[in-house]
């Protein structure tokens, strides 16, 4: 297996492998491009936003600034919304359902490292994917650690750290991010 393929899969890799450091370069130049088009430029935007992520909707919008490490393992649903400063670290496949609203400051992180200090000292790393299912909204500053799912229709209160798996049609907070109560729809 490649190293791309290897951290796709979930398996450690090197992220210093030559074809990723390329593909990062080549993520962080197309995010260049989107930050210097201005923000009523809509179309030339999306453009930029398809050529980076792995599919989108026909319909989304992000705000500036926008972060992520490759962008071909983003998968952005349609109606789907990022305020400022969104971060997506990408190494594990991220998929954003349908109308999910993220506010300013969202981390979504699929990279982790391993416990044992040798093998973290090596710079060996793995990925496990996100998952955020339709109608999620996700407050300001929430971070999403590797392999989270977060369940349609629930709601994940600003400043929490998601650290486990969220069901759908609830409300959850805190750090670590825990159900508060049932959403009745």
């Amino acid at each position: 297996m490649t190293e791309k393929e290897k951290m796709i899969s979930g398996e450690p890799y090197n992220p210093n492998d030559k074809e990723l450091v390329r593909v990062r370069l080549n993520a962080r130049r197309l995010m260049r491009e989107i930050e210097s088009i201005p923000m009523d430029k809509e179309r030339q935007r999306k453009h930029f936003f398809k050529e980076l992520f792995a599919e989108t909707g026909k319909n989304f919008y992000i705000e500036n600034r926008f972060t992520c490490d490759y962008g071909f393992n983003i998968y952005w649903g349609e109606n789907s919304y990022a305020n400022f400063d969104c971060i997506i670290l990408d190494a594990a496949p991220v998929y954003i359902g349908k109308n999910v609203m993220m506010a300013p400051g969202v981390k979504l992180l699929t990279a982790t490292h391993p416990l044992e200090f040798e093998a973290r000292n090596s710079g060996i790393e793995y990925a496990k994917p996100i998952r955020i299912g339709d109608n999620v909204w996700i407050g300001g500053g929430v971070i999403v650690n590797p392999g989270v799912t977060i369940g349609n229709n629930s709601v994940i209160g600003s400043g929490s750290v998601v650290v486990k798996d969220i069901p759908e049609n609830v409300v959850a907070v805190g750090n670590p991010c825990r159900v508060l109560k049932k959403i009745d729809n």
